[in-house]
């Protein structure tokens, strides 16, 4: 669906008003769409966003479970702790080599480990290490996958850690039961299980804008582990 054009001058107020020009994210997101990729980053504005919540936690360690090229890894990076660091999964290769060039451009490598793989493999990798718990978890890959994510995020998780849930809204089709689309499945899936589960407390935020209708779920953490 494409964004009502209220949607998008809005956006492209705010984003003039609250975010200054910065020549780095530009050019990553110009290298991504040379590259050919699909226009999934987060924008300027969501962007800001992830970076407050990540300040406003004083985060040292982010989880961040879909890579793309990088543009939301890069303002993780950015808001991080002096001495923190961001884990980034990515499925695709080619991608990943995309974001490590991005990782450079805006001279953040040094605080961003991309781990290439099936993001369930690379979850197991990190569990079966025993890393220290992240503060911040954000899942953003494939949604039929959504619920495996969610458990692999609470047995990395701790007491505090924020986790955050991107494209839960779906256009609405979220609120259908009977759809078809995996997608919708899987989030809605991922809903029922921050709905039930204990150990957190969760919420979720429609948003509109220039990408069009969607929104975050944000969940709290209150007891992690298995």
């Amino acid at each position: 669906m494409n964004a009502d054009p209220r949607w998008s001058s809005v956006d492209a107020y705010f984003s003039q008003e609250l975010i200054p020009v910065d020549s780095t994210l530009d050019a990553v997101l110009a290298a991504n769409a040379e590259a050919g990729m699909p226009p999934h980053d987060v924008s300027p504005l969501q962007g800001r966003f992830l970076s407050l919540l990540v300040k406003a936690v004083g985060a040292k360690r982010v989880l961040e479970i879909g890579t793309l090229g990088g543009y939301s890894t890069v303002w993780f990076a950015r808001s991080i702790a002096p001495d923190g660091k961001v884990v980034t999964l990515e499925i695709d290769t080619g991608r990943a080599e995309i974001a490590r060039s991005n990782f450079l451009r805006a001279g953040v490598e040094a605080r961003i480990e991309i781990m290439v793989g099936r993001a369930s493999e690379s979850l197991a990798r990190l569990a079966e290490e025993k890393v220290d718990p992240f503060d911040v978890i954000f899942i953003d890959a494939d949604k039929p996958n959504n619920p495996e994510y969610l458990e692999w995020a609470l047995r990395l998780s701790r007491p505090g850690t924020l986790i955050i849930g991107d494209n839960v809204v779906r256009e609405g089709a979220v609120a259908d039961p009977g759809s078809r689309d995996p997608n919708v499945i899987g989030v809605r899936s991922f809903i029922r299980l921050l709905a039930e589960d204990p150990r957190i407390e969760a919420t979720a935020i429609q948003t509109v804008g220039a990408k069009g209708y969607d929104g975050f779920a944000l969940a709290f953490v209150r007891d992690a582990g298995q």
